[in-house]
């Protein structure tokens, strides 16, 4: 991964996603914001960057881009990202939410074969306080130190952060993998480039209802992670066997366990890998002390 204030990165589309506010609050932040990449709009400057028509254009006149922001239509993102792909882009971040899954599969695919890591969609972002704002997260919620945030919720990761900041908890790294049906990086990536990071000595983990990421993530903390782990699941009072639109619950029956994808059954994997789990954000604080100590 390429996350320093050097990086070079573009926006590929600018529609309801993206505002000038958030340009102008990774501007104010130090990202190296180069360009944004809008066909038909090439020649052009929206929120203050030259626009271009094609990705590859941005390269011949910048050189090696690191990153990219995706805004478009969902139904554009695989297109847009392909393209990316094909520019060399080494990591994706895809705001937009609503991509249809089999575009997510597709891309997914050529994104694992080229070793492209892709974060999203339905995601806010990145930040690495201090250093670099890749996205929409409020930048003022956040203040450096040395705790990690991988999240499947978007406002809530940066309301963790703010009880962080709030308790003098600083954070190194934070990154919503996004909320949508399919998504590019998993918690159990994030979790060992968190476990590699020698800026990072604890790390948040907030979840909620749908699918089985989070007690997929259980096992592998209690099996490969040696840093403390803190857990949130959100949804505690979601009706039972309701589908969550938003986290993209596919199938809810048909060879699953009754309590499959409910925010009781992520908290029975976290408390059987002994990760302390908090019962409201607010006390995320007192048990990362805790187990840092």
């Amino acid at each position: 991964m390429n996350l320093t204030p050097e990086s070079k990165v573009i926006i590929q589309g600018f529609g309801e996603f993206i505002s000038a506010t958030h340009i102008a609050q990774m501007k104010a932040y130090g990202t190296n914001l180069v360009a944004g990449v809008d066909p038909g709009c090439g020649g052009q400057e929206i929120y203050g960057l030259p626009v271009f028509d094609l990705v590859e254009e941005v390269v011949e006149k910048f050189g090696v881009i690191d990153t990219t922001i995706i805004c478009v239509h969902p139904y554009q993102v695989l297109d847009a990202a392909l393209e990316a792909i094909a520019s060399g882009i080494s990591q994706i971040i895809i705001i937009s939410a609503g991509v249809p899954p089999l575009d997510m599969v597709q891309l997914l695919r050529k994104a694992e074969a080229v070793e492209t890591l892709v974060v999203g969609p339905n995601s806010p972002g990145i930040i690495v306080p201090g250093k670099i704002l890749l996205g929409t997260q409020p930048s003022e919620f956040y203040t450096p130190g040395s705790v990690g945030i991988v999240s499947r919720s978007s406002t809530l990761t940066y309301e963790v952060a703010w009880e962080l900041t709030k308790a003098g908890l600083g954070q190194s790294i934070s990154v919503s993998i996004g909320s949508d049906a399919i998504v590019g990086s998993s918690f159990l990536q994030w979790l060992q480039i968190l476990d590699e990071d020698e800026s990072t000595e604890a790390i948040v983990l907030v979840g909620q209802p749908g699918g089985g990421s989070e007690e997929t993530a259980a096992r592998y903390i209690a099996e490969t992670i040696d840093k403390p782990v803190i857990a949130y699941i959100a949804g505690r009072q979601a009706p039972p066997r309701n589908t969550w639109r938003q986290t993209g619950t596919l199938v809810t029956v048909v060879g699953r366990p009754l309590n499959f994808g409910t925010a009781q059954s992520k908290i029975a994997a976290f408390e059987a890998a002994e990760v302390p789990v908090a019962e409201r954000p607010s006390l995320i604080p007192e048990l990362l002390k805790k187990a840092i100590n």
